[in-house]
């Protein structure tokens, strides 16, 4: 076996890429002889040691930006995100984000992850997508957790307000998506380079065949995934700025007031309603829901036909 996965599987709480990175950098010993080739083989009988730093300062710094907490212990925190709030820093965001939040948040409760200590981020929600995400604060956690979404051993429900009534009620999408080959900042259903890419749908509610609130499973994990597959079947998100190109002819299914109200949403109208998933270390089963924020919220009652 490599020494840097016998060291892995060994201790337990690194990941081997962490693990083959301590090496490269020194910190494996072979009876007390420094080890940097992460791919030499184990020794029978001989005495391995690994001295794991302490973590350093993350890059992103902490920043005091409110968090609604749903869950939180040693390992993870489950928290709801509002619509607004980039995950992690990029360039066009390089702070005010999730990252900072939870840097702020949590602090010296962060027991590192890769070396830094930081939140552990196993999965992203867009800018303007709100609800359910978990955060990983310990090594260990990290690598559970990003396993079990790689596997989609997990459940995530999220629900979204369409346009039009999708025929059938419920049903499956499966078409490959990728990168638009005209706009490379947009994601496209493309038979040639897309990835699979399958999301289950159930309609919850209808106005007509005006709109729909539409509950989205995720069998993949691609980018965009549910707006583009909805936009794909002919019923773009309410709101959604980049897959939502024209006025859709449902608009006009709707009185004066939802339509307008529709039309000017500033967001996708997509919300991570509930995430389930066994604890990363106890394997405990954990189940959370977030309800609908108020702006969408506020939608459903305009085409209830009451005052939002």
């Amino acid at each position: 076996m490599r020494a840097d996965r016998f060291l892995a599987d060994a201790i337990g709480s690194l990941s081997r890429s962490r693990v083959k990175a301590l090496m490269e950098a020194g910190h494996a010993f072979r009876d007390g002889a420094t080890l940097t080739d992460p791919s030499e083989t184990v020794r029978a009988g001989a005495r391995y040691t690994l001295l794991v730093p302490p973590p350093v300062a993350a890059t992103p710094q902490a920043q005091a930006i409110p968090l609604t907490i749903l869950f939180e212990d040693r390992d993870l925190i489950v928290l709801d995100k509002p619509a607004g709030l980039v995950v992690h820093p990029a360039p066009g965001n390089p702070d005010g984000t999730l990252v900072n939040a939870v840097l702020a948040h949590a602090g010296d409760d962060l027991s590192g992850i890769g070396g830094e200590m930081r939140p552990g981020i196993v999965h992203r929600l867009d800018k303007d997508t709100s609800g359910v995400m978990v955060v990983a604060k310990s090594e260990r956690a990290h690598r559970v957790l990003s396993d079990a979404f790689a596997a989609r051993d997990l459940d995530r429900a999220y629900l979204a307000l369409c346009w039009g009534l999708p025929e059938p009620l419920a049903g499956e999408v499966s078409a490959p998506i990728g990168r638009h080959p005209a706009d490379r900042k947009r994601m496209a259903v493309v038979e040639r380079g897309g990835k699979a890419a399958t999301t289950r749908y159930a309609v919850k509610r209808a106005w007509g065949a005006a709109a729909a609130l539409v509950e989205c499973r995720l069998l993949t994990g691609r980018t965009h995934q549910i707006r583009v597959h909805m936009a794909h079947i002919g019923h773009p998100l309410v709101g959604d700025p980049v897959y939502l190109r024209r006025t859709p002819a449902a608009a006009r299914l709707l009185p004066a007031a939802a339509r307008d109200a529709l039309l000017a949403f500033p967001r996708q109208a997509l919300h991570a309603a509930s995430l389930g998933f066994n604890h990363p270390v106890t394997g405990q089963a954990l189940n959370f829901e977030s309800p609908l924020p108020a702006d969408m919220e506020g939608l459903l009652l305009l085409l209830d036909g009451n005052r939002a």
